[in-house]
C-alpha cells in the first residue's frame, strides 16, 4: 500500500533524466488556461491518429462490435472524438498531479455526494466502481477533494514515474493499493474505507466469467468485484468523472448504492456489473478508453475479434 512518498537520491540517476524533463514540460504545459488546454488536447489527440494506427484500428473495431447499428460515418466520428479525448487525457494527467486544490475545484460539479456519505455513515466499507474514461486520472483527484478514499492501481515500472504518480494521486486521497493485493483491499474495506475499483477491462481468462457487454454476447469480465463483495461485504456504488460537452469543465457523478447486486451468483454478478458499466459509459461514450482490446480473451473455440 502506497501513501506518502518520500524523494530518494537514486531518483536523480541519469536513467531518469529524460523522465524528469518530460514531467517538467508537462508541469509547465498545464499552467496554461483551461480553455487553451482543451483546444490543445483536441489538436494533439487527432494528430496522434497518424502515428497510432494500430490503436485507431482497435478503437474502430471495439465500437463496431459494441454498436453494430451505427453507420460507418457514426463510427468514424466517434473514433475521431475518442482520440481528441485521448489528447486531453494526457493533459488532464498533468492537471491531476500538479494543479492546486483551488484550481481543480473551479472546474467541476458533483452530483450524488449524499450517496457515498450515506454508505460510509453505515460504518461499512464502500467499493466505488469506476470506468476507464480518459479523464480517469483527474477523476481520482476530484473524488478525493469531495471525500478522500483509496484506489486500486498498477505500480509503474519507472521509479521516477511511480514517485510522481503516487504523490500526485495521494494529494487528495488516502493511499494507493496494488491491484494484486486483494488481502490489503479487503482489509481496508472491512475497516470502513472507501476504495475505488474499475472492473471494466479484459484481465484475461483467469478469474473471469464471460458475460454480455453491449452487443458482444461473451466478454471476459473479471470476477474481482464478486470476490471482494463476498469477502468484505461493502456497499457498492458507481463513481465517474466525464468532461462536459460545452467545455465548461467536468461532472462527477456518484450513483446510489446497489442494493440488488446478486451476491450469491457469480455469473449473474458479472452480467449485472457489465450493465452498470454500460450505463456509465453512455454518459460520454466518446470519452471511454476504446483503445484497449476489451475483447481479446475469447471463450474456447470462439474466433478472434482483432486482426492487430
Amino acid at each position: 500500500m502506497s501513501s506518502k512518498q518520500f524523494f530518494r537520491k537514486d531518483l536523480l540517476h541519469p536513467r531518469y533524466w529524460l523522465t524528469w524533463f518530460g514531467l517538467a514540460i508537462l508541469w509547465l504545459w498545464v499552467q496554461l488556461p483551461y480553455p487553451v488546454l482543451l483546444k490543445m488536447g483536441d489538436v494533439i489527440g487527432r494528430a496522434s491518429m497518424r502515428f497510432l494506427k494500430r490503436r485507431v484500428s482497435i478503437a474502430r473495431q471495439n465500437l463496431k462490435l459494441c454498436f453494430p447499428h451505427y453507420s460507418d460515418e457514426q463510427i468514424d466520428k466517434l473514433v475521431k472524438q475518442n482520440f481528441s479525448s485521448l489528447g486531453m487525457g494526457l493533459i488532464e494527467t498533468g492537471m491531476a498531479w500538479f494543479w492546486s486544490d483551488a484550481r481543480v475545484r473551479k472546474w467541476f460539479d458533483v452530483s450524488g455526494l449524499e450517496h457515498i456519505t450515506a454508505a460510509c455513515d453505515k460504518g461499512k466499507g464502500v467499493l466505488a466502481i469506476g470506468v476507464h474514461f480518459m479523464s480517469l486520472e483527474l477523476g481520482g483527484r476530484v473524488m478525493g477533494l469531495c471525500r478522500p478514499m483509496m484506489a486500486m492501481y498498477r505500480p509503474h515500472n519507472n521509479k521516477a514515474m511511480e514517485y510522481v504518480q503516487t504523490r500526485g494521486r495521494s494529494r487528495s486521497n488516502k493511499a494507493m493499493i496494488d491491484r494484486r493485493n486483494l488481502k490489503g483491499m479487503v482489509k481496508a474495506l472491512k475497516s470502513g474505507e472507501a476504495v475505488w475499483f474499475a472492473p471494466d477491462q479484459d484481465y484475461g481468462p483467469k478469474g473471469s466469467s464471460f458475460a454480455p457487454f453491449f452487443a458482444v454476447p461473451q466478454a471476459a469480465t473479471t470476477n474481482g468485484t464478486y470476490t471482494i463483495a463476498r469477502l468484505a461485504k461493502p456497499a457498492l456504488l458507481t463513481i465517474v468523472l466525464y468532461r462536459k460537452s460545452d467545455g465548461s469543465g467536468y461532472q462527477l457523478v456518484i450513483g446510489a448504492e446497489m442494493d440488488d447486486y446478486p451476491i450469491d451468483d457469480e455469473q449473474a454478478a458479472a452480467e449485472y456489473m457489465n450493465r452498470k458499466i454500460e450505463h456509465e459509459i453512455m454518459r460520454a461514450p466518446e470519452q471511454y478508453l476504446w483503445l484497449h482490446r476489451r475483447f481479446k480473451t475469447r471463450p474456447p473455440g470462439a474466433p478472434k475479434l482483432y486482426t492487430v
